[in-house]
């Protein structure tokens, strides 16, 4: 399995005598706790004195790593810094121990009991900080790997964890957690494996950590989509030789209310651009065109392993975009499944078709209270907004604010663009109810996407999140390796429960 094992946390009282590293958890200048300073006292004041400077503890996920004295137990000691009290969050918290991980596993080390005293000035349960600790940790250890020949292949250690200092409340948090966790791995999984591992015709195959969460899930093939006229997404699928399906996922949690909350995923396995096919070095990270599909799966993964109580569907389309003789062609006119007939003009903007069929698929089946569609959409985004934000469009400003609220506590971060009806005359056809793409090819494309796609939602509440250029990461980070992020799982999670606690 190219996934590594998941770290293995549990709740324990004191250090145990088998205890080979213990980890301090400290905020800056605020002096150690009870634990902290019995543990310091065994060692003669060492870790006091390794901390001693003003500035040791502030940067949050510096370690300050000391050997223990011969006469311990315990080989090592790492004061794991959290900064600032006044600074600590959740999203720091994560991140500090993403950067432990990585700290204990380029020292080899793969047990740790982490410690935690009160903490002064540090408004989060004691059960809390340790569980978002924890998760930085399991999503930074997460490996995607299929070399076999790579020193210690197939081996991967799994990392065990004790945490010492939270009552009862450890278990639900860290519950919590491990299926946030869950879903954002399997999500990067998805994402990480190569094309000829997975495409439209093994797809399914893929989803059967849904079905072992309890979550239905119902394949569309080539003849029922051809039943329910969904001729954009056939016809996106049309160049490969492997036909597109649609995924309908389902999960209704103990209590959950009759209507759903709909979830809808572009997921292009491979995109060559088709007929309008991109140039070479476009191509090499296309396929990760399918990552709003793979946050659905990964949302519903971490919604259901935690038994919340949500009703949600997923829609995916999953398609490949590439060029032959019987592929997609610019100028096309297709009638879609609302009946609205489209122009169609760059093929390589082959995702909006996709969603237009599978939003008003899941508009009028289920008649959610809202409709998410995720989609790998546009460069022009990458280009209005940088590396920092994603694109969020909305219908309601009251949800886009919400969801805005969430990116910002768990670090996926949204800027919410003009859905305003000026952009509509651009996708005006004199030969179709609507053209797919701007007339000028060079205009910022993301908000006239955005207009095209609202024409498919039955005018239920929407949200569509233009996540292009944040499938993908070129180099490790605090909460993960290089590779696929799985952007959008942490954030329509906490957007769920946040919302639910608020209702």
């Amino acid at each position: 399995m190219p996934q590594s094992p998941a770290p293995v946390f549990e709740a324990a009282d004191e250090i145990s005598a088998e205890t080979s590293v213990v980890v301090i958890l400290q905020t800056a200048q605020t002096g150690f706790g009870p634990r902290a300073g019995a543990l310091d006292a065994e060692m003669d004041g060492i870790l006091s004195r390794a901390c001693s400077e003003p500035a040791a503890l502030e940067e949050s996920g510096a370690c300050v790593d000391v050997i223990a004295p011969k006469a311990m137990s315990t080989r090592r000691v790492v004061v794991l810094a959290l900064g600032k009290a006044e600074a600590v969050t959740p999203l720091s918290l994560a991140r500090a121990g993403g950067l432990l991980a990585a700290h204990l596993e380029g020292k080899g080390e793969c047990a740790a009991t982490l410690m935690l005293d009160p903490l002064a000035g540090v408004d989060l349960p004691a059960a809390e900080i340790l569980a978002r600790v924890a998760l930085g940790m399991r999503l930074r250890r997460y490996r995607f790997d299929l070399r076999n020949r790579r020193q210690g292949a197939g081996a991967d250690r799994t990392l065990r964890v004790q945490l010492i200092g939270a009552g009862q409340e450890l278990d639900a948090a860290l519950a919590r957690v491990n299926a946030i966790a869950d879903g954002v791995e399997y999500a990067r999984t998805l994402v990480n494996l190569p094309p000829n591992h997975l495409h439209p015709e093994n797809f399914h195959d893929h989803l059967e950590p849904l079905r072992e969460a309890g979550i239905d899930v119902e394949i569309l093939d080539t003849a029922r989509l051809k039943e329910l006229g969904m001729n954009a997404i056939l016809a996106v699928g049309s160049g490969s030789a492997r036909p597109p399906r649609v995924a309908v996922l389902r999960y209704r949690g103990k209590g959950a209310p009759a209507q759903p909350l709909a979830f809808v995923g572009k997921g292009v396995c491979f995109d060559s651009g088709g007929l309008c096919i991109k140039r070479g070095e476009q191509m090499f990270d296309m396929k990760a065109d399918m990552g709003g599909a793979a946050a659905v799966v990964g949302l519903l993964i971490a919604l259901a392993r935690q038994g919340s109580p949500v009703h949600a569907v997923g829609v995916l389309g999953i398609a490949e975009n590439m060029p032959s003789g019987t592929a997609l062609k610019p100028r096309d006119i297709i009638t879609t499944a609302s009946g609205q007939t489209v122009e169609v003009f760059d093929t390589d903007a082959e995702g909006r078709l996709i969603l237009a069929d599978c939003l008003y698929y899941a508009a009028s089946r289920f008649s959610p209270s809202v409709i998410v569609d995720l989609a790998t959409l546009t460069y022009s985004v990458m280009r209005g907004l940088g590396s920092v934000f994603a694109g969020l469009f909305s219908t309601d400003d009251t949800i886009a604010s919400r969801m805005i609220a969430a990116g910002e506590k768990v670090g996926e971060r949204f800027w919410q663009l003009p859905l305003d009806r000026a952009y509509d005359e651009g996708l005006q056809s004199p030969f179709a109810d609507i053209r797919h793409h701007a007339k000028d090819m060079e205009d910022g494309d993301a908000p006239y996407a955005a207009a095209f796609l609202r024409n498919f939602t039955e005018d239920r509440p929407w949200v569509h999140l233009d996540i292009a250029g944040k499938e993908i990461a070129d180099k490790d980070r605090p909460l993960g390796r290089e590779g696929a992020t799985a952007f959008g799982v942490q954030m329509l999670e906490e957007w769920v429960q946040s919302g639910r606690a608020a209702n």
